[in-house]
């Protein structure tokens, strides 16, 4: 009987390991099932990035965006319904998340090169963001896959979890703990701002009332970002946009972050030194940059049976 009660804890221990391994995120998920999926969405992703460098921050904007929605799923992908309050109507992405048609043109690549949907879509944003910063000099690392894609998405959680250009340091760090990240992941992460535009209304109040900012960067912003109107007006996030370096970190030294958010990092905290540190060495920013995008994309997937294989990434099955 003892043997017998051995033989079904050992049994069931071994069951229970099995579902973990098999509901783990791996970097050779699709080795042996579509070999060329990988290089597929590279393929696509580089061709989008050379036709406009702008993409590259857009798509890496998109997955950070996802993950911090209820974890990596590609909630953010998915369009409004009489079911889906969708996260693109959200006041983070509304009117400026940007790349939902390179993410269809990569899904409907690798599907075809797959011969059948295998690769999700939040699989796509996590590779697709990687392939962006290679694109523009930035670091490489092995994405972690597997993830399914969510049924639904909420507009609500978007609004209460993607951090908003407006907060102070202690808001910044309350909100990235909220994701399991912490003070390191948040300027590293923060450092993502080297790629990309901002829109007039989301520094506005920086440029015209604060006063930790450089005046002559504030001169420079305020001609193309008026107190009233133009609030779609761009500016540049660093002073090479399209270019993976450590600008963005010697411009917060220099009070010449564009949001408030950026110069919050630098503005006498706790992440002062580390702002100091990745200014000075690319090579270590670059480093700390690809374990903190691991370990965003890291956030609460959906493995195993739960989620779904989307058809289109834009809708439920």
């Amino acid at each position: 009987m003892a043997s017998r009660s051995f033989l079904f804890i050992y049994v069931l221990v071994m069951f229970c390991l099995a579902g973990m391994a098999f509901s783990e995120l791996s970097d050779d998920f699709y080795h042996h099932i579509c070999p060329k999926a990988l290089p597929t969405i590279k393929r696509v992703v580089v061709d989008a990035v050379r036709k406009e460098r702008r993409t590259g921050a857009s798509l890496l904007r998109l997955h950070f965006h996802d993950c911090f929605v209820n974890g990596c799923d590609a909630s953010i992908l998915l369009d409004q319904t009489s079911t889906i309050n969708s996260e693109k109507t959200s006041r983070a992405n509304n009117n400026s998340a940007r790349g939902f048609e390179v993410i269809d043109k990569i899904k409907s690549e690798v599907d075809k090169v797959c011969g059948r949907p295998i690769v999700s879509c939040a699989d796509i944003l996590a590779v697709a963001a990687r392939d962006s910063l290679v694109a523009l000099h930035g670091p490489s690392w092995k994405v972690k896959l597997g993830r399914r894609d969510s049924t639904t998405a909420s507009r609500t959680a978007a609004n209460n979890n993607i951090p908003t250009p407006f907060m102070d340091l202690p808001a910044l760090i309350k909100n990235f703990k909220k994701q399991g990240l912490d003070e390191k992941d948040l300027v590293a992460l923060s450092g993502g701002h080297t790629l990309g535009f901002a829109q007039c209304f989301t520094f506005r109040n920086r440029i015209y009332n604060e006063t930790n900012i450089d005046p002559t960067f504030r001169r420079q912003r305020q001609a193309n970002c008026p107190r009233s109107g133009g609030d779609s007006n761009l500016a540049p996030l660093d002073p090479t946009p399209a270019l993976f370096d450590s600008k963005y970190f010697s411009d917060l030294r220099s009070k010449k972050g564009l949001l408030h958010t950026d110069q919050a990092l630098f503005s006498g905290g706790k992440t002062d030194d580390l702002v100091e540190k990745y200014s000075k060495d690319l090579g270590m920013f670059s480093k700390d940059f690809a374990k903190s995008m691991i370990k965003m994309g890291n956030i609460k997937p959906l493995t195993g049976k739960r989620g779904q294989l989307r058809v289109n990434c834009r809708k439920v099955n």
